[in-house]
């Protein structure tokens, strides 16, 4: 019972912190991530998996719907923000003494871990596919 806590609590905690940088890109819009994208000579379609990786799969990992691809999506979504945004910065520290990519790489291994935790009991995979067992 307490492991499946633990993913209910995982999945929509990180379904919920990843869904607030989607909504602020809903609300703002992606110029930001247009650069980012321009700038290492991608095309323009790849600004629009971030509405995939931070509204959809946060979305998907918080009803327990589809979670490994959900959770997959959100991994792809990191590693493109570790390697088009913070590279450079991959072997630094902030001045507070945290490693500068911190926050990417702990959705990352969230994410990560969710993929291979599976979603839980307290699911829609579960009800959908798991119980019919």
């Amino acid at each position: 019972m307490r492991v499946e806590i633990a993913k209910l609590i995982a999945r929509v905690g990180l379904g919920i912190l990843m869904l607030f940088h989607g909504v602020h890109k809903l609300l703002y819009g992606l110029s930001g991530v247009t650069g980012i994208i321009s700038a290492h000579d991608l095309p323009d379609i790849v600004t629009y998996g971030v509405y995939i990786g931070e509204i959809a799969a946060p979305v998907m990992l918080i009803l327990g719907l589809f979670t490994p691809l959900a959770a997959l999506a959100i991994i792809i979504d990191m590693l493109m923000a570790i390697i088009l945004v913070y590279f450079d910065a991959i072997f630094t520290v902030t001045e507070h003494g945290a490693w500068s990519i911190e926050v990417p790489m702990l959705y990352l291994t969230g994410a990560v871990v969710i993929a291979l935790m599976g979603p839980g009991k307290y699911s829609l995979d579960y009800y959908l596919y798991e119980r019919k067992k």
